[in-house]
Parts: C-alpha cells; sequence; structure tokens
C-alpha cells in the first residue's frame, strides 16, 4: 500500500507539474500555427510574467486575483509589442533566422530582468491565498497550490476552446493560422489577428509564472522551464491544442516518476528520453492535424 501512495503521491505532482508545462505548450503552439514560428523565448515569457505577478503582488501589495490579472494584461501588451516591433519586420526571412532572433528575445529577457533592482538574480517567494494549506484524501496529500494550478488550467483550456469556437476573433484567428493569402481577401486584418496571437500566447506564459512561483519561487533561471514544455508541443505534434496538453501532462507525468523510482538525474533527461521514443515510433507526434486548409 505504501508503494501505491507513493505513486499516487507522484501523479498528483507530475500532473501539477504537467499542467505548467501544458499552459507554456500552449503558448509554442498558439504562435506556431498562426504565423509558423517557434517562439523559443517562451519560457523567459513566462518568467517575464512572474517576476510582474510578484512586483505587483508583493512589492506593491496588491491582491493576489487582481496581481494576476495585472500580470496577464501586461504580458499580452508586451506579446503584441514583440510581434509589432521584432518579429513582424523579419517575415518573410529564412526560417533560422526567426528562430535566432526568438532565442535573442529570451537571452535580453534574461538580461533585462538580471539588471532591474528588486529582480536581480536573487530568488523571490511569492505566496497564493492557497499557500501553506493542503487537501487529504485518503494517503494522498495535495497541496492547494496544486489544486489552483490543475483547476486554472482546466477553466483556461475550456476558455481558449470556447474562444476559437465560439467568437468571431477566435474564427479569424483560425482562418488567418489555416490560409493567410485567403484570409486577407476575405477581409481579416491579418497582421493585426498575429500581433493579437502573440499577445494571447504572452497571456497564457503570465498564468503559467503567477501559478507556478508559489510552489518553485520566482528566479531569474525560470525561463528554462521552456525547454521542457518545447518537447511537450512536439510530442502531442507540434501545431496540436490538443497534443499540447496530452503532451505537457505526459512530460510531466513522467518526469515526476523518474525523479521519484530512477537515480538522481535521470529526472532532467526524462522528457528527451520520452520524446525520443514516441517520435522514433510516430515522428509527427502523438496527434497530428490534416494538411487541408480551409477558411
Amino acid at each position: 500500500m505504501q508503494g501505491l501512495g507513493d505513486f499516487a503521491q507522484m501523479l498528483a505532482a507530475g500532473t501539477a507539474l504537467g499542467c505548467v508545462y501544458v499552459l507554456v505548450a500552449l503558448g509554442f503552439v498558439l504562435i506556431y500555427k498562426a504565423t509558423e514560428v517557434v517562439n523559443f523565448a517562451q519560457g523567459e515569457l513566462m518568467m517575464l510574467g512572474a517576476f510582474i505577478g510578484y512586483t505587483l503582488i508583493v512589492v506593491l501589495g496588491l491582491p493576489f486575483w487582481i496581481g494576476l490579472a495585472g500580470a496577464v494584461v501586461g504580458m499580452a501588451a508586451i506579446g503584441a509589442l514583440l510581434d509589432r516591433v521584432v518579429v513582424r519586420p523579419i517575415v518573410g526571412q529564412p526560417v533560422f533566422a526567426i528562430v535566432i532572433v526568438t532565442i535573442g528575445i529570451g537571452y535580453v529577457v534574461r538580461s533585462v530582468v538580471a539588471f532591474i533592482p528588486g529582480w536581480g538574480v536573487d530568488t523571490h517567494a511569492l505566496t497564493s491565498p492557497f499557500s501553506g494549506r493542503v487537501a487529504a484524501l485518503g494517503p494522498l496529500i495535495v497541496s492547494y497550490d496544486q489544486i489552483a494550478v490543475m483547476t486554472t488550467t482546466v477553466l483556461l483550456v475550456g476558455a481558449l476552446f470556447a474562444f476559437f469556437r465560439g467568437t468571431r476573433l477566435g474564427i479569424a484567428m483560425q482562418a488567418a493560422s489555416q490560409n493567410q493569402l485567403a484570409a486577407y481577401y476575405a477581409g481579416i486584418p491579418v497582421p493585426r489577428i498575429f500581433s493579437l496571437i502573440w499577445a494571447l500566447s504572452a497571456a497564457v506564459s503570465a498564468v503559467a509564472g503567477v501559478l507556478l512561483a508559489p510552489i518553485a519561487f520566482v528566479h531569474v533561471n525560470m525561463g528554462f522551464i521552456g525547454l521542457k514544455a518545447f518537447p511537450a508541443a512536439v510530442l502531442g505534434g507540434f501545431g496540436s491544442i490538443p497534443g499540447a496538453i496530452v503532451g505537457g501532462l505526459v512530460i510531466g507525468i513522467v518526469e515526476s516518476l523518474a525523479g521519484f523510482y530512477l537515480p538522481e538525474g535521470f529526472k532532467d533527461v526524462a522528457a528527451y528520453v520520452v520524446l525520443l521514443a514516441v517520435l522514433a515510433v510516430r515522428p509527427q507526434g502523438l496527434f497530428v492535424e490534416s494538411s487541408r486548409k480551409k477558411v
């Protein structure tokens, strides 16, 4: 029974971690589906969102939910600005150039955060209304912070699904992602749609950063979580939103189980071992969408 309890405990912890990977992987997928750009700065945007949330909640003393909303709005503005000022001028250039630019954005964000007084390279604590509270389900102990991460992820994924399926803006985003030229002819302002998608992606990353902060603290190296979320997006099938959800959960659970059952060090490579194993059998990922495009 003890072994089963340990397994359930690691499963719960891995699910909560996987939900953070899901949110960051969704940021990868949203941008790639619309613009075919892989934003390797997605992890750094999550880190920046966490620092903005820390400033609003801890430094300025705003209530947690207001601080979270402020971080989401701030990161949405930063995401749209990055598209307009940095990414859009190089559209049409070789893919390698765009990849290098997004990597450069990540380095710039980390450097700026490291030099801002009060942020720097120190580790900061951010508490939520749930911090220090746990729920006992038999032998299973789950913190309220983990429950908040999982619940928020479910609600956010549901909201995104409803947005893309039930709103004119969401449908316009889908049309622009499937066929940019046809979207232009249909009167859709494609450049503005791309900026909105970058804003949405950065906002989702801000949610991930603020929710992760009470569990893992706020520090400049938080952005490296993007290196785990990227395999999650690839595992599910890059460009597939359901794939990002499943891939993030799989990576989080595997990483948690590997950290408990396998020797030290395997936890850090478990995500990539699983990715290689899956891609060897199914190179297109677990989920693959039809190549036909429609408007």
